[in-house]
């Protein structure tokens, strides 16, 4: 805190300066018509809807945002109140991020991805201060990914007793609604904040130690221009889908121009625990031989992504050159840049979700294609998953070599760890019967019922030799009714 201000706020307000929102009286930026069709506004609304009816008779206007902080829709018993938040467009369609509008609830929420209040008095624009303000970001339950917001504002004189807590409880209910709602769909857990080391033998699960020369040309571009980005020093963005391996793609490059350097990977945390997190890896930024990976750098809250470009453009700024240990085994500073190279690098899903700051440190963008772009790397990647797991090496058929390139994987490379892992615990041989019924169907939302029936037909059919005679008698079930399974799920067993 200074002077009595707390951290987060004060924060707030210097970004509103630097952005140059004015102090009298601001003007939200109108972006039009709203979107109303996306699962995040239908379960915001059904929660907003079911609050609302508590708070009829409450001076409290209840709204939905999305990510950018854009209004989406907004509603409210008091329509002087209403009429008042019209005068300073605080109204669908007018976005209230921090950037437009300066330091206020949903803003400051969305920016640091923490439940906020914000009084009257402590707004950055004068024309905001007959107002309190509470918001909660709205995290997707399965990928923790930002949705959205949900934000109450009402006068500034009215008792902001539990404001912020019925603001949590509506952020909540729109969550669980989304994870209901998108049911089928892979979870990802919540960040965790770890931070680790990326040994030369093993840079990501599953993917790590197969040597860019053995896969795609997709695949060998992407690692191409991040060693040329490595080459000349710069701060370098991997993009793409979680899974598809941007950490990986990021270490080979790395590796490839310093074979015995440090590498560290520090995964964002949850919000709240960024300040321990920053503690945690933020000293070794800058040293010799080192370089961080700040993984799904996009998660991360406005004031600690201001942190991590302070300490970037510090470590920049002292950085020495350093014997860069060339891969031909001759040694010297690397005369391109001078330096000891970026100190760090990010991964992220999308380059506009990184924090301004950050966006502000990134030199170079690398787009990490999906691995239902590569197909051909599944079997090559595959192969390594299952020395792994078993600690020699593990063959493919055919058969199953066909299956692991046909499929989309949805998941990326964190969905065929997991079905090689079950697969070469169970033969030393793979075979298609050895695969999760998953892989061998299209990927769709089924019912319980249905994945149970899916994956019978599967483990019947997949069987090497049957014919599709036996395998309706195994089942039950008549050929003419066991084709119309198999086209309805999309079962593709390769001979």
């Amino acid at each position: 805190m200074s002077h009595g201000v707390p951290h987060r706020l004060l924060a707030s307000w210097q970004r509103s300066e630097a952005y140059g929102v004015p102090l009298e009286e601001i003007t939200p930026v109108f972006a039009g018509t709203v979107e109303d069709d996306s699962l995040f506004f239908q379960a915001g609304q059904e929660a907003l809807d079911g609050l609302q009816r508590t708070l009829v008779d409450e001076p409290v206007s209840l709204m939905l945002t999305d990510p950018d902080g854009l209004v989406l829709t907004r509603g409210s018993g008091d329509h002087g109140l209403l009429r008042a938040l019209d005068r300073v467009h605080l109204a669908p369609g007018f976005s209230y991020a921090e950037r437009e509008a300066g330091t206020n609830g949903l803003g400051l929420a969305l920016a640091d991805r923490l439940p906020t209040l914000v009084r009257a008095e402590e707004h950055y624009a004068l024309s905001l201060a007959g107002y309190t303000c509470a918001a909660a970001p709205v995290l997707d339950p399965r990928t923790g990914r930002l949705l959205g917001a949900v934000n109450l504002t009402t006068w500034a004189d009215t008792p902001p007793h539990l404001m912020l807590a019925l603001v949590q409880a509506a952020a909540g209910s729109t969550a669980s609604l989304v994870l209901a709602r998108g049911a089928g769909h892979d979870s990802r857990p919540m960040p965790r904040g770890e931070v680790r080391r990326l040994g030369a033998h093993r840079l990501e699960p599953g993917a790590g130690a197969v040597e860019p020369a053995r896969l795609s040309t997709s695949w060998r571009d992407a690692f191409d221009l991040a060693v040329l980005a490595q080459r000349c020093g710069r701060v370098v963005a991997a993009v793409g889908e979680p899974g598809a391996g941007r950490t990986t793609l990021l270490a080979q490059a790395l590796r490839a121009r310093r074979p015995h350097g440090r590498i560290l990977a520090a995964s964002a945390p949850a919000p709240q625990d960024a300040e321990g997190w920053l503690g945690l890896w933020s000293p070794e930024l800058g040293k010799p031989h080192t370089v961080v990976v700040l993984r799904d750098a996009d998660a991360l809250p406005a004031w600690a992504a201001e942190q991590v470009r302070d300490l970037v453009q510090r470590a920049r700024r002292t950085a020495r050159p350093v014997d860069t240990g060339g891969a031909d085994g001759t040694t010297g500073t690397d005369a391109t840049d001078g330096a000891a190279g970026a100190p760090i690098a990010f991964t992220c899903e999308r380059f506009e979700d990184l924090p301004a700051a950050l966006r502000d440190v990134v030199d170079s963008v690398v787009p990490v294609p999906p691995l239902r772009e590569r197909p051909e790397d599944a079997v090559a990647i595959a192969e390594q998953i299952a020395l792994r797991v078993r600690g020699r090496e593990v063959g493919l058929t055919p058969a199953a070599r066909r299956a692991l390139a046909d499929h989309g994987w949805p998941g990326n490379t964190s969905e065929l760890v997991a079905a090689i892992t079950h697969a070469a615990t169970r033969a030393d041989v793979i075979d298609v019967v050895h695969l999760p019924p998953s892989v061998l169907a299209a990927r769709r939302r089924l019912t319980r019922l249905e994945t149970f029936e899916r994956d019978e037909i599967v483990r019947v059919i997949a069987r090497p030799g049957i014919t599709m005679r036996a395998a309706s008698d195994e089942l039950g079930i008549s050929r003419a009714t066991l084709y119309r399974r198999v086209a309805q799920y999309d079962i593709r067993v390769p001979r």
